[in-house]
């Protein structure tokens, strides 16, 4: 329910903190801002394909696989070389804000402080010299797997990603979770 993420482009540096009786939530961004709402796509996208996997039975790990490509098309964006530049610089987001909490995740409760992704990469080099994404990879947190393997994440519409606004997704996202 609270707003781990920042709802808008700007670089927003601001601590968050959250408390809700004996819970505690705080979010530090780094110096490159705060993890905003479409960054989150990354996640929600990773999410997604574990829960696939694991509805159907099949073993899953902290490491996502993904064509650049497929996550642009599933989350309604271009595929043009600006937005090959803006997954990059959310990969530093995601990886640079920090979380420090106690809630309790599949039946686990510790004061942990961590990143929502241990890490993304994808970018190989190209034979005359300039960058070009081939796949990304990402590595989840163990507290996003430990929602996930405790099936305690909310399916979302696909329509989700039409949203252009982020006031507009986090409405979605309190209402979603509520209903």
């Amino acid at each position: 329910e609270h707003p781990f993420f920042a709802l808008t482009t700007q670089k927003d540096t601001r601590v968050r903190r959250y408390q809700n009786g004996d819970n505690i939530v705080e979010v530090v961004p780094s110096v490159k801002g705060l993890a905003t709402i479409f960054d989150k796509d990354i996640l929600i996208f990773c999410v997604s394909q574990l829960m696939h996997r694991k509805n159907r039975g099949e073993k899953i790990g902290k490491r996502v696989r993904f064509s650049a490509r497929e996550l642009m098309i599933t989350t309604n964006r271009k595929t043009g070389g600006v937005e090959y530049q803006r997954l990059e610089q959310a990969f530093q987001r995601l990886m640079g804000t920090t979380f420090q909490t106690d809630i309790q995740t599949g039946n686990k409760r510790e004061t942990r402080f961590f990143s929502l992704i241990e890490s993304g990469s994808g970018f190989v080099m190209k034979g005359e010299g300039t960058w070009r994404l081939d796949y990304c990879e990402v590595i989840l947190s163990d507290w996003v797997m430990r929602a996930i393997e405790g099936d305690e994440v909310v399916t979302i519409s696909n329509d989700y990603f039409r949203l252009r606004r982020p006031l507009e997704r986090r409405l979605y996202e309190i209402g979603r979770k509520h209903c």
